[in-house]
Formats: structure tokens, C-alpha cells, sequence
């Protein structure tokens, strides 16, 4: 248990000192570039980045980022459950195939409702 601790120690000193070091050091190994153009955000093809705070987005946006986040998060609960296969037994299992079941079914009821089309 001792050496648990001192190991876990020893590894939280290592990043606390290496991780600001190695960010310290990208600034002189990285490439150097005073191109105005090559220092300009990157807006994806956007042209105009600097419009008015209140312009419409369009909500297919959000909506693709809702939905990415209710299908990843599924992870999160898939990870414990493999994890604990053994000990849940069988309830553990039919648990798992109808909370994939309702995913399936939320995911099919996006596409039959097109969400995800964007023309």
C-alpha cells in the first residue's frame, strides 16, 4: 500500500514538472512562422468570422451535437457494466440489451425523422 502511494507520488511530482516543461519547450522546437495570413484563425471555410453576436446559426448544429453527445455517453455507462459482467449475471445482461435496445430505437427514430439531413 506504501509503495502504492509513493509511486502515485512520484508520478503526480513527474507530470507537475515535466508537462510545463515540455509546453516551454514546444516554443522554442515548434516552427516559427510571422505569415499574417498562416496566424488567422481558422473558421472551417467560413469567410466572414466577424459578424454580429446576433446572427441566426442554424440549430442543425446543436442538433448533430446533442445527438453526439446522447450516442457517446452510452460509452460511460457500457464501460462499468463490462467491467462488472461477471457479478451482474444474467440481469446484468438483459439490463444491457434493453438499454441498447432504447438506443437503437432513439437512433432509428432520428434517422426516420431525418435530423441529420442537412438539405
Amino acid at each position: 500500500m506504501q509503495s502504492n502511494i509513493l509511486l502515485s507520488s512520484l508520478m503526480i511530482v513527474a507530470l507537475v514538472i515535466l508537462l510545463p516543461l515540455l509546453f516551454h519547450l514546444t516554443k522554442y522546437i515548434g516552427t516559427k512562422s510571422d505569415n499574417k495570413r498562416k496566424n488567422e484563425p481558422f473558421e472551417g471555410g467560413v469567410r466572414d468570422t466577424h459578424k454580429d453576436v446576433f446572427d441566426k446559426i442554424n440549430v442543425k448544429f446543436f442538433l448533430v451535437g446533442i445527438i453526439f453527445l446522447i450516442f457517446d455517453v452510452e460509452v460511460l455507462f457500457m464501460f462499468p457494466w463490462a467491467l462488472n459482467l461477471r457479478e451482474l449475471g444474467l440481469f446484468g445482461i438483459i439490463e444491457m440489451f434493453v438499454f441498447i435496445g432504447l438506443l437503437v430505437g432513439g437512433l432509428i427514430y432520428v434517422y426516420k425523422s431525418k435530423v441529420l439531413k442537412w438539405i
